[in-house]
């Protein structure tokens, strides 16, 4: 195993209230698609929310600048981490999780301003925190694709150097994913 492992934040905007019936949803959709998460091969973990069952949270969750509160102070957001990019795509675009993300748009505000997540790596003995993950993605949003702060288009490896995604090993996952 890599002494190295993949960190994942996520960040959106929804279009109203975290409890409005528009929101209902994402609501609903949201047990089944963290269990599938849970569940991918190559997942390893992912911080929960202060006050929630669940996992612990990583630290006081915190959000970009790109926020906007709605009034609820409330943004949809993960941090987890993976063995491999493709486990990372698999799980995120397969399976259960991929179709509530393909819903995304009933729920969430385009990304037009600021990346919709980032991607870095870190020791496999070191767990990031929420402060941490907004700062790689700002960094991203301000900077563009680096081997601080990436995406899946335009991958790193753990040494600074450019890769490419595995499409067929993310495809194997990823058919495994919709098998489950």
């Amino acid at each position: 195993m890599s002494s190295f492992i993949l960190a994942a934040y996520t960040f959106a905007l929804f279009h109203d209230r975290y409890e409005s019936e528009r929101i209902s949803g994402f609501r609903d959709a949201e047990p089944g698609a963290f269990a599938a998460i849970e569940q991918a091969p190559g997942f390893l973990g992912r911080s929960g929310y202060e006050g929630d069952e669940g996992p612990k949270s990583w630290g006081k969750q915190v959000f970009p600048r790109f926020w906007v509160d709605n009034g609820d102070g409330f943004a949809p957001s993960t941090l987890s981490l993976w063995e491999t990019p493709e486990a990372l795509a698999a799980a995120t675009y397969h399976g259960r999780h991929g179709a509530a993300f393909r819903r995304g748009r009933e729920w969430n505000v385009l990304p037009v301003n600021w990346p919709g997540y980032v991607l870095w790596w870190v020791d496999v003995s070191h767990r990031p925190d929420w402060t941490e993950a907004v700062a790689r993605h700002e960094h991203l949003a301000d900077h563009g694709d680096s081997a601080h702060a990436f995406s899946f288009k335009a991958l790193f490896d753990p040494h600074g150097q450019p890769l490419r995604l595995d499409n067929r090993r993310t495809k194997s996952l990823g058919a495994n994913l919709a098998r489950s």
